[in-house]
C-alpha cells in the first residue's frame, strides 16, 4: 500500500484558507482518504516571503513524512514555487491556479507581494523537484492576472495549462467555489497508487 498522500492548499494575498474552493476541495479529498492541510498566512498585514515560510514550517513541523502535493492559488502559486525551489527532496505534485511571476500593476497587491519575486525562480531546480503530477489552470478573463502571465509559468514548468472559459480569477469573487478539474487531477495522481 502506498503511503497516504498529503495535499497542502496555499491561499493568496488578501485571502485565507476558508475562501474560494479550498474548503470544498478539502472535503472532497478527505472523503477519498487523503490528508489535507490549509495553513493560514499573514496577509495583507505582515505579509512577506519570510513570514509565509515561517508559518508554513510551523504548520508542517509536527506532521509525519508523507508524499505531498502542493496546491497554490494566485500568490499561493508563487509561494508553492518557492517551497519547491528550496526543497531538498521532490514533492509528489504541483497544481497551480491563476499563477504569475512579478508585479501585476495592482497597488493593493504589488507592494506586499514584492518579496516573493525579489530573486528569479530557479526553474530548472523547480522542474526537477515539482513531481510527476503537475498542471496549471487560468481563467481566460482574469481581471488581476493576464492569461499570458499564467501561460508563462506553465511554459517554464513544462506542464499543461488548462484555460477555464469565464473562470476569472478562479475565486469565490465570481462564484468559483468548486474546482472539479483540480479534484480529478489530484485523484488521478493518487487514488490508483493508493489502491495498489
Amino acid at each position: 500500500m502506498a503511503t497516504k498522500p498529503r495535499v497542502i492548499v496555499l491561499h493568496g494575498a488578501h485571502g485565507g484558507p476558508e475562501t474560494n474552493w479550498f474548503p470544498w476541495l478539502q472535503a472532497e479529498l478527505e472523503v477519498q482518504g487523503l490528508d489535507v492541510l490549509r495553513p493560514r498566512f499573514p496577509t495583507p498585514q505582515g505579509q512577506s516571503l519570510d513570514a509565509w515560510l515561517a508559518a508554513y514550517d510551523a504548520a508542517v513541523a509536527s506532521l509525519p513524512p508523507a508524499p505531498t502535493i502542493l496546491v497554490g492559488h494566485s500568490l499561493g502559486a508563487a509561494f508553492a514555487l518557492r517551497l519547491v525551489e528550496r526543497a531538498s527532496e521532490p514533492f509528489q505534485g504541483l497544481f497551480l491556479a491563476a499563477a504569475f511571476d512579478g508585479a501585476l500593476g495592482l497597488p493593493d497587491y504589488d507592494g506586499i507581494n514584492r518579496s516573493f519575486f525579489e530573486t528569479p525562480f530557479d526553474w530548472a531546480g523547480i522542474r526537477a523537484r515539482k513531481g510527476a503530477a503537475s498542471r496549471c489552470w487560468a481563467g481566460d478573463d482574469d481581471p488581476y492576472v493576464p492569461l499570458a502571465r499564467s501561460r508563462e509559468i506553465a511554459d517554464r514548468l513544462q506542464t499543461p495549462l488548462e484555460v477555464v472559459t469565464g473562470g476569472a480569477h478562479l475565486s469565490d469573487e465570481t462564484g468559483f467555489t468548486t474546482f472539479p478539474h483540480l479534484r480529478e487531477a489530484i485523484l488521478a495522481a493518487w487514488v490508483p497508487a493508493g489502491q495498489g
